[in-house]
């Protein structure tokens, strides 16, 4: 699924984010990515979603060398990956329905679909109640909610998180955890950059940790072992 051969991520100014980094996620897997801040996580994720491109190595996405995809491609491939991010990024002018069913309008979706798989998504994080609510009435884990359900209504076969739960109490970063397990347990892959060292350890999944650009623990690698 995911395949980084000794990549690195240079900016301009001369800041290495990613040195050398080598990483295999295998499909259907579930892994978090760990380390501390400004440890390259975030960059890692932007380089997986085509925000960010390896300034040497290869990164590789279902068998796609995503260092030569093209700009008019990358649309395209994004619509394998879902997306959440810590702030949520919702559209707070438009109600709850509106922000999920934003990923299928844009692909074109007949409107019997949308509100068929829009409804389906938002049911799936608990807030089919909510479908007509604004985002600015909900609290901080509900709009977190709100974002999982945008970010898998075109049902994808890969969810990346960067900190999903870093403004949450430790009930709702559970809460929102266990909707990523749940998502797993269906075969979706799914990479959650988080720092909440307790949950994770609690999940038992697979971690990979990085420290100042560079990969200091892979769980992966030991499960390519076995």
């Amino acid at each position: 699924m995911i395949q980084f051969h000794n990549v690195t991520k240079r900016y301009p100014g001369g800041y290495e984010a990613l040195t050398n980094v080598s990483l295999n996620l295998p499909a259907g897997e579930m892994a978090f990515l760990t380390g501390h801040s400004g440890a390259g996580k975030s960059t890692l994720l932007k380089i997986i979603s085509l925000i960010e491109k390896p300034t040497r190595g290869q990164a590789i996405l279902n068998q796609i060398n995503l260092n030569t995809v093209s700009r008019k491609r990358i649309p395209y491939i994004r619509r394998n990956i879902g997306i959440i991010f810590q702030d949520h990024q919702l559209l707070f002018d438009r109600p709850v329905f509106d922000n999920v069913a934003m990923p299928l309008i844009i692909q074109g979706y007949a409107h019997p679909e949308i509100r068929k798989r829009t409804r389906a998504a938002l049911d799936k994080v608990g807030l089919l109640h909510k479908e007509k609510s604004m985002p600015i009435t909900l609290s901080g884990g509900e709009q977190q909610r709100v974002g999982i359900a945008r970010a898998v209504v075109h049902k994808p076969m890969l969810l990346l998180a960067d900190e999903p739960t870093g403004n949450l109490d430790p009930v709702l970063s559970r809460e929102i955890m266990q909707i990523f397990v749940e998502f797993h347990q269906v075969g979706v892959s799914v990479l959650v950059a988080s720092h909440d060292l307790n949950l994770i350890e609690e999940l038992q999944k697979p971690v990979v940790t990085l420290n100042q650009g560079s990969v200091i623990h892979n769980d992966l690698e030991r499960d390519d072992d076995r």
